[in-house]
């Protein structure tokens, strides 16, 4: 096998360096989940989301963030392959070494770390970008246009719902169109007003069920049908992924919660080699203070991955 010829530590330093942009995102990941844990009905998480969902310099950051996954695992598994290639012979007999432990499990706990990854792209990103199908959020105020608010006061003046309203002007349109026979422009706009009534019938549904904001902000839990509703009549509605409410519900079963943790106890191994291996990749260590550099990075790992875990853990409680 023919692989590009490039040095052996210049693959160690892109790794490091990409590997260090992850390190800090995971942070950022981290502090935002803790949004969920706030009793505000994800006013705060919803806020959040909905800026990361909009923003044009975040949408550019996400696509550079997928980038640099796909990077950091090309470039670990490059660096593996050439690794064995130079020397396909191996030991005779085992070596024994004093490399940390989670040093000689880096291979394999990436593996896992990317194989969740996949699952939490397709519980969350996918959906935002509309590969898989969600819970969906819209704010109020971009379904209040003057058609469907002039629907609702024209029906509650005749003394019917908006439904009985179409149906009653239907009914007059078809008389009109047998004695005139030329009815289209009545029937497109009867047509509009039924898909009209779709998005009166989305905020009803809310209303009854409980799932409008404490703010008053969001219409929340709408289904993949709904969305599509609101797409078609109001395009500029734009509905969002319901994040809070996928969240909470992910973490109510037991099994994911499990396997969330097992997958933060893997990520905690796998920074626990990666933080000081990054300064030592890239000269930045010193026998002077390297037990400084090793201890941050462990305090660094316990941060972020406990930080991580208390999300599932206390939503599973119902705290």
């Amino acid at each position: 096998m023919n692989l590009p010829k490039i040095h052996s530590i210049t693959k160690k330093i892109l790794v490091a360096l990409v590997g260090g942009f992850l390190l800090v995102f995971l942070l950022f990941h981290m502090t935002a989940n803790l949004f969920v844990l706030r009793h505000d009905d994800g006013a705060w998480y919803s806020a959040f989301c909905h800026f990361m969902g909009t923003n044009w310099i975040v949408k550019i950051f996400e696509i550079i963030l997928l980038g640099v996954f796909a990077l950091h695992i090309l470039l670990t598994l490059w660096l593996q392959l050439t690794n064995r290639l130079a020397r396909p012979v191996r030991y005779h007999e085992a070596q024994k070494s004093k490399t940390h432990t989670s040093s000689k499990l880096m291979m394999w706990t990436g593996i896992l770390i990317f194989a969740f990854l996949v699952m939490h792209f397709c519980q969350f990103y996918f959906i935002k970008i509309g590969w898989v199908k969600g819970e969906y959020m819209v704010e109020t105020e971009k379904l209040q246009s003057d058609e469907i608010m002039g629907l609702v006061q024209y029906s509650s003046q005749m003394g019917m719902t908006p439904e009985e309203f179409i149906d009653a002007m239907e009914s007059e349109s078809a008389m009109y169109a047998d004695e005139n026979g030329d009815s289209e422009e009545v029937e497109e706009y009867l047509a509009g007003m039924r898909d009209k009534l779709g998005v009166i019938n989305i905020v009803k549904r809310a209303s009854d069920e409980g799932n409008i904001s404490a703010d008053g902000k969001w219409i929340r839990h709408l289904t993949y049908d709904e969305r599509q509703t609101l797409k078609k009549v109001l395009p500029e509605s734009k509905p969002e992924p319901d994040f809070y409410f996928m969240v909470r519900e992910l973490f109510h079963n037991p099994l994911m919660v499990l396997l969330y943790l097992i997958t933060f106890v893997v990520l905690f191994l796998h920074m626990r080699h990666a933080f000081p291996s990054a300064f030592q990749t890239l000269g930045l260590n010193n026998y002077k203070y390297n037990n400084i550099i090793e201890w941050c990075g462990r305090i660094y790992a316990w941060v972020v991955c406990l930080g991580f875990v208390v999300v599932p853990i206390l939503v599973y409680l119902g705290l």
